[in-house]
């Protein structure tokens, strides 16, 4: 049995017909087709772009959050949050990314397509978790990879370092308490080799 390998640009046409105007913006780069998309198309077009013959992404293969907070150490001029998602054509043997943004920066709110892909649903829980994007019509969004009582979305560009909280087993007690960070926020430099001919380099 031979495989075939469907082309970026065919690919991209195929999801521009069957998108239209929910497109923001598509683009290939590195062999590989991304679609921005419209938040308020995302659902109807996440079901499109599953259910199209030319398109027919059976499979979600990976979900994530993204903070353009600080992109690339330049000021970023578009919405904050975005959700990136990677969808698999089985079937076709293409594949596709999707980037949709949150439009709102204080309450990032965006659909759940849990009920297209049920593979979504740990995917928007971690999402939800490290980077506070709240996914409507989620069954059961709830923190995934921190604890219950953890302050903050921790892959947000401004969340410190250090954290806001930490916990230690307190003797007395007998328990795990949680209080404020004591540690000292500091700047980690790398050392820099300053001896010549270091490496048999001159």
């Amino acid at each position: 049995m031979t495989s075939f390998v469907v082309e970026p640009q065919a690919i991209q046409d195929a999801v521009v017909a069957a998108l239209g105007d929910k497109i923001k913006s598509i683009d290939i780069a590195l062999g590989e087709v991304t679609v921005v998309l419209h938040h308020a198309h995302y659902l109807e077009a996440m079901r499109i772009l599953r259910d199209e013959p030319t398109c027919r992404f059976e499979q979600l293969i990976d979900l994530c959050g993204m903070d353009y907070h600080s992109w690339r150490d330049e000021v970023w001029e578009g919405p904050r949050f975005a959700a990136v998602s990677h969808l698999l054509s089985v079937s076709l043997n293409q594949r596709l990314r999707v980037r949709v943004f949150c439009p709102d920066d204080d309450l990032p709110v965006l659909p759940s397509v849990n009920d297209l892909w049920a593979a979504a649903n740990w995917f928007e829980r971690e999402a939800f978790d490290l980077y506070g994007i709240v996914f409507e019509g989620h069954p059961d969004l709830r923190r995934i990879l921190t604890d219950y009582g953890f302050i903050g979305h921790p892959f947000r560009k401004d969340f410190p370092l250090s954290g806001h909280v930490e916990m230690r087993y307190d003797e007395t007690l007998q328990r795990v308490i949680y209080q404020p960070v004591t540690i000292e926020p500091r700047e980690v430099t790398p050392r820099v080799i300053r001896e010549d001919n270091y490496g048999g380099l001159h």
